[in-house]
């Protein structure tokens, strides 16, 4: 168990398959239940205890900045990409205002419902340093509306993760929302990389882990996607879970 004090949100993508939205804005600023889906990431984190948070910004930097100058909590320090970092060269540049203990990582387009027990103070209870390098919030592909191809990993019963094998069917997705420890960027190559890089030696070692998300979960990839979501909550999937 840990105490989660730092946090980041991955806001710099370029959204493409949410155009036409995201043709004058950043995706993380497109808006459901009433706030941006990065007001929303930056409050669970909030909620969670952190104190600190980086946002990454890229696409439409400058909103990104003035959506940040008008919140006071969690205390956030922009970093400006004038080139994408894609996700991993991103938590990399931001390690020295990350702290020394592990960190929450939220997806800027990452839009969940908690269950008993919130998501983020799940994981945070479920890190053992002594065991992982990560561990990523995982939600299974039979409660997600939309496509999810072959799924992106299998766990075992201890909930150490591992990617499918050729023609095998992974029964979950990655939801967004993660722990790293500042021991997986030890190998950090500089520049622009997926996380992925670095989660595949964390597997490689036995280090990377998965848990269950008990709650909902919103798949936000097109506008369609978009209009579900807002629909959903609007029947009142919201009044029996926020």
């Amino acid at each position: 168990m840990i105490t989660l004090t730092h946090g980041m949100v991955l806001a710099a993508g370029l959204g493409t398959r949410m155009r036409p939205l995201t043709d004058d804005r950043p995706k993380p600023l497109l808006e459901l239940h009433g706030r941006s889906l990065l007001d929303h990431a930056l409050d669970r984190l909030q909620a969670a205890g952190v104190q600190q948070a980086v946002v990454n910004a890229h696409w439409h930097a400058d909103q990104i900045a003035v959506a940040m100058s008008l919140r006071a909590d969690p205390c956030i320090t922009l970093q400006k990409e004038d080139t994408l970092l894609e996700t991993g060269g991103g938590v990399t540049l931001a390690l020295p205002n990350l702290g020394t203990g592990p960190f929450a990582v939220v997806n800027g387009d990452a839009f969940w419902l908690d269950g008993p027990t919130p998501a983020l103070t799940r994981l945070a209870a479920a890190f053992d340093p002594e065991q992982m390098d990560a561990l990523l919030l995982m939600v299974r592909t039979t409660q997600v509306d939309g496509t999810v191809g072959h799924g992106d990993f299998l766990l075992d019963p201890l909930g150490r993760m591992r990617r499918p094998k050729e023609r095998e069917i992974a029964p979950y997705l990655y939801a967004g929302v993660q722990i790293l420890s500042p021991a997986l960027f030890a190998d950090a190559p500089a520049g622009a990389f997926s996380l992925n890089r670095l989660y595949n030696q964390a597997m490689e070692n036995g280090r990377l882990f998965g848990l269950v998300h008990d709650g909902a979960w919103f798949h936000l990839s097109t506008p369609e996607d978009l209009h579900h979501a807002e629909e959903t909550l609007r029947a009142g999937l919201a009044r029996a879970l926020f």
